[in-house]
């Protein structure tokens, strides 16, 4: 393939003066030259590489340097790693010369991104170690994930030259993982986009659609926003306020997550957009005028009292700060208003990376201290949970990350933010580990409760304990905060070492016989055909015998069978094994890989699959092939985790194939409706109905309907003649 290189230098040459566009205005001569020199040191280090789209490689630096200085919002040296963040993996330079050129603070952290770009690309079974060492890289210096973020961010918008199964496992990858990161860091723009260009290539179809009935109703959309500003902004004027009003559709996938979680359509989620009110002030007025601006507002349309959302007062944990109201606005239609102030506003873009411009007069530092608390307690659950499958470990994670909050209070009036649902003993905990450890009760309000008691907003609450008190095995069934959990493993862990370690060496000892490696990868194969929940186990499985020489047996054999279906689909780089969309006619089994091979395979437990939709296999270590579908809500975490078992699959032949699927449907009843409804399954479609329950209230019916169904088309061919009846309103397919 040619290239036009002369072309090329200019649009390389206008992108950097892109960049350099927004940084010349905030930052100094000094640090602008610093920017040069990485940009210098990129483009030769870069200068015979290309992406998968053809492109210059040197455009990716660049546009991930651009994301770190306008979306992010960081400085000179952060925008300087971006543009280096690929050259000590893609080309020459070293950590060495990389320290002699820039100095060792921007050596580290290409070091640190570099480190994390490399456990990216490694197909092994178990990703724990992994996520641990990505999630250590934000307590040694929290810009190499904020240049982490960016960088996954550009890919993200780049992803159409990459081979569909590769999107989807890049896609999976970063919901799985990235996209509460940057919630968690407060990028919520940043955070929102990568969750819909995930759902993008995950599932298309969902997304064009929702895509497509949003610019429609952005006319009318526009339309609403500018009436209600018309009716607020004079009143605003009025008061002499400073402010400026901006509305938004809300992201793709929010209302996805709304329609699944309501079970209703996209015209049914009343609230898809927002409006946003943005003031001036100065530190000293900045609550009072947030609240004066929401007298005006509720002083012109109704409120939602049950959707007020007070933000400011006391900020997320995450130093997120804003009114939230819901109004009954224009046209008598609700929707959300948010009201800050322009320094909220740059916090709420542009989340950590922002505290650090407010110190004076503000209450930042306390947000601060929050962010580096939060910092400390990631450090400490992945120090004290080595033993943790990826799915724990991202589980307790992640309690952190995306969890709602609730607001208490000390003995000595001191507030504290615990996730919601949090305990008693989560309180104790989050005061001190010896408090937790030894927790008898509480007093709330005064009142005597049980450890086991949930938090509740503004409560008052005052640890009881004991010396003799020691945490027991239950106490993980009620605590939710990672440090909680984390401390209870740990000393439950340390009544058990010496066990483990005598199982442990009984274990080494019978595989040592049996001519297998003792490591990581082959622990947890044992742990996952045993069905056992952690490495512990194992080993105290066979130091109590339950396992033993004939246990190991069973599992040598599986492994081969294991072993062979893996070396049959491992993956090539180069090769794009997408299947096209199967025709409707001649669904009846399943084949796999590029070469369409005839395999045994069973159906996951955690989807309904029926002929016509699209699915994949993924290779199980003990239950051969499961086929799952797309849509299969343990898809992304597959994916994620464990890309290089799973493999494309495909329908082909044999009509008779049937399977049972449930649907759900409502309306408004009448006399013979259940008639019209099995006069279409039974007699128009010929479908076979397995059950059927109805339930009528106050002129309102809801049913549920298990059919076996041919296909998919026959499926959707039952859905429109359904929706076709009179007084029907809503039919929709209930994933198992």
């Amino acid at each position: 393939m040619s290239y036009d290189l002369e072309q090329e230098n200019k649009e390389i040459l206008a992108r950097y003066k892109d960049l350099i566009s927004n940084t010349y205005r905030t930052l100094d001569e000094e640090n602008n030259k610093l920017i040069r020199k990485a940009f210098d040191i990129a483009l030769d280090a870069h200068k015979d590489q290309r992406r998968k789209s053809g492109e210059p490689y040197i455009y990716h630096p660049i546009a991930v340097a651009k994301i770190v200085a306008t979306e992010i919002g960081l400085g000179a040296t952060s925008i300087a790693c971006a543009l280096l963040h690929d050259v000590i993996e893609d080309s020459d330079y070293t950590y060495e010369d990389l320290k002699k050129i820039f100095g060792e603070k921007i050596a580290n952290i290409v070091n640190g991104l570099t480190k994390i770009s490399i456990m990216n690309h490694q197909n092994i079974s178990v990703q724990s170690e992994n996520y641990r060492k990505l999630l250590l890289t934000l307590s040694e210096d929290f810009r190499v994930i904020l240049i982490k973020i960016a960088d996954r961010l550009h890919n993200m918008r780049t992803l159409e030259s990459m081979a569909p199964d590769k999107q989807k496992k890049i896609a999976s990858e970063t919901v799985y993982i990235y996209a509460p990161m940057a919630h968690r860091l407060g990028l919520y723009n940043i955070k929102s986009e990568l969750e819909d260009l995930s759902l993008k290539y995950n599932n298309p179809e969902v997304y064009n659609e929702i895509t497509e009935k949003l610019e429609l109703a952005k006319e009318s959309r526009e339309r609403y926003i500018e009436e209600f500003k018309k009716e607020v902004s004079e009143r605003l004027h009025e008061e002499g306020l400073n402010f400026k009003i901006k509305g938004r559709a809300k992201a793709i996938s929010s209302i996805y997550r709304k329609m699944l979680k309501q079970g209703v359509s996209f015209e049914e989620v009343f609230d898809n957009y927002a409006i946003r009110i943005i003031y001036k002030s100065d530190a000293k007025n900045e609550k009072f005028l947030a609240w004066k601006i929401y007298s005006i507002v509720t002083d012109v349309y109704h409120s939602n009292p049950s959707r007020m959302r007070d933000w400011i007062t006391q900020p997320r944990s995450t130093g997120y700060e804003s009114l939230h109201l819901t109004v009954l606005g224009p046209d008598k239609k609700w929707i959300e208003v948010q009201i800050r102030s322009e320094r909220m506003d740059e916090i709420a873009e542009k989340g950590v990376a922002a505290h650090y411009k407010y110190k004076e007069g503000y209450k930042q530092s306390s947000d601060d201290r929050n962010f580096e608390k939060w910092v400390t307690e990631i450090r400490e659950v992945l120090e004290q949970q080595q033993n943790l499958s990826t799915s724990e470990l991202l589980d307790n994670i992640k309690l952190n990350l995306y969890s709602k909050e609730v607001f208490v209070f000390t003995p000595k009036g001191e507030i504290k933010i615990l996730p919601t649902n949090a305990t008693a003993l989560d309180f104790a905990f989050s005061v001190h580990s010896d408090l937790g450890m030894k927790c008898l009760g509480a007093k709330i309000n005064g009142k005597l409760v049980p450890i086991s008691y949930i938090l509740q907003n503004g409560d008052q609450v005052d640890i009881l304990s004991s010396q003799n008190q020691k945490p027991k095995s239950d106490w993980l069934e009620f605590v939710v905060t990672s440090k909680a959990k984390s401390k209870i493993k740990s000393y439950l862990n340390s009544q058990k070492n010496q066990l483990v370690e005598e199982g442990k060496e009984i274990l080494q000892r019978k595989l040592r016989h049996a001519k297998i490696n003792f490591n990581d990868e082959e622990i947890n194969k044992l742990q996952k055909f045993f069905n056992l929940k952690s490495s512990q186990e194992l080993f105290l499985k066979f130091q109590s015998n339950e396992l033993d020489v004939s246990s190991l047996r069973k599992y040598i054999e599986s492994k081969n069978v294991f072993n062979n279906l893996l070396s049959r689909f491992r993956k090539s780089p180069n090769k794009n094994l997408h299947f096209d969309d199967p025709k409707e006619e001649n669904l009846d089994m399943i084949v796999f890989g590029k070469d369409e091979e005839k395999l045994n395979y069973t159906y996951a437990k955690c989807c309904t699959v029926i002929p016509g939709d699209k699915i994949f296999g993924f290779i199980t270590i003990s239950d051969g092939i499961k086929v799952h579908s797309d849509n299969c809500p343990n898809a992304i975490n597959l994916r994620a985790q464990y890309d290089y078992r799973v493999i494309p699959a495909k329908w082909v032949n044999a009509e008779s194939f049937k399977n049972r699927v449930k649907i759900e449907i409502e309306g408004l009843d009448r006399m013979g409706m259940i008639n019209d409804i099995t006069t279409v399954i039974s007699g128009s479609m010929g479908m076979d109905m397995k059950s059927m329950s109805i339930e009528s209230n106050n002129g309102v019916f809801t049913g549920n309907i298990n059919l076996e169904v041919k296909n998919k088309g026959q499926l959707e061919e039952t859905f429109r003649k359904l929706k076709n009846i009179n007084g029907v309103s809503r039919v929709r397919r209930v994933q198992s």
